[in-house]
């Protein structure tokens, strides 16, 4: 099977691109590069530059595309989703495979959360069918999540949350996000549905700070402090994370909305245990001590 994968160089791509050995592969990037087991192409979503090159021949097209660091993220995700879709209905691709965002069809939903549903709609549009799996928090060594988790656990020895730290949420390892993703793959019952994922346990976010810093043996002093708005909660991220204030505050937004599994059919068609969130930790602690990904 040829298979295309948007955003092949984030976190996610990363882990994706080894499972599909298997299939011809193209990977796409902004930027030329050669990796082993792809076929990869310079194509830009938002622009629509080399989109059609990168689906020619491609029976499933994966969309994990996002633009989180930009001051115009809705405006470019909606772009590069209708660019996808445009050139993959001409292109007689047969599946997109999506990796949306988790959590309740609201209207008071944060503008990263509507984004993410929005894109849903736009990447069927021109009639592709798709395959959406929505998922909140991923684990995983570089996810932008993730970090800020494990650099505020450890650059602080005390720290101050705001209310957002009180959501509840239901982080997932990305090793189990991949899986889901392959398991979806020309797959006739998930075409045109989509589906929810998450993780083992329902957290709320001071929970994975706590165990996050008794992994690493670590004693911190967590201090609510239910006035910290979600624009000083970004500067406070920008100052103790290599997370920027644009895309900080971007995460704090979605981070006032509980994003737990309320469906979980996906479990019937895919059939693994996901890990519980002390593993998923220690796997991403483990990647970054060797460097991957």
């Amino acid at each position: 099977m040829k298979v295309t994968v948007f955003g092949a160089t984030g976190v996610v791509g990363r882990a994706l691109l080894p499972l599909l050995a298997d299939h011809e592969v193209t990977a796409v990037s902004r930027s030329p590069r050669e990796d082993a087991g792809a076929r990869w192409v310079v194509a830009d979503a938002a622009t629509g530059d080399g989109v059609a090159r990168a689906l020619e021949g491609a029976n499933v097209a994966y969309y994990l595309v996002h633009s989180l660091g930009s001051s115009d993220f809705e405006e470019q995700d909606r772009a590069a989703a209708e660019n996808v879709a445009r050139e993959a209905a001409s292109a007689g691709v047969e599946q997109i495979v999506y990796l949306g965002g988790l959590g309740a069809d609201d209207p008071d939903a944060s503008p990263h959360l509507r984004s993410r549903r929005e894109v849903e709609g736009r990447l069927g549009a021109a009639g592709v069918p798709v395959t959406t799996l929505r998922a909140g928090i991923i684990v995983g060594h570089g996810g932008i999540s993730w970090e800020i988790t494990r650099q505020l656990v450890e650059h602080l020895p005390a720290m101050i949350t705001p209310r957002w730290a009180h959501t509840r949420t239901q982080p997932i390892a990305i090793d189990d996000v991949v899986r889901y993703l392959v398991g979806g793959l020309d797959e006739p019952v998930t075409v045109g549905r989509a589906f929810e994922i998450g993780g083992a346990e329902v957290l709320r976010y001071l929970d994975m700070l706590h165990r996050v810093a008794a992994i690493e043996g670590r004693t911190r002093v967590i201090v609510p402090v239910p006035l910290l708005t979600p624009s000083l909660s970004a500067w406070w991220l920008a100052l103790v994370t290599d997370v920027d204030v644009r895309a900080g505050r971007t995460l704090v937004d979605s981070m006032t909305n509980e994003v737990v599994v309320r469906d979980d059919s996906i479990r019937e068609l895919v059939r693994f245990e996901p890990m519980d969130y002390d593993t998923a930790v220690l796997r991403a602690l483990g990647e970054r001590a060797r460097g991957k990904r």
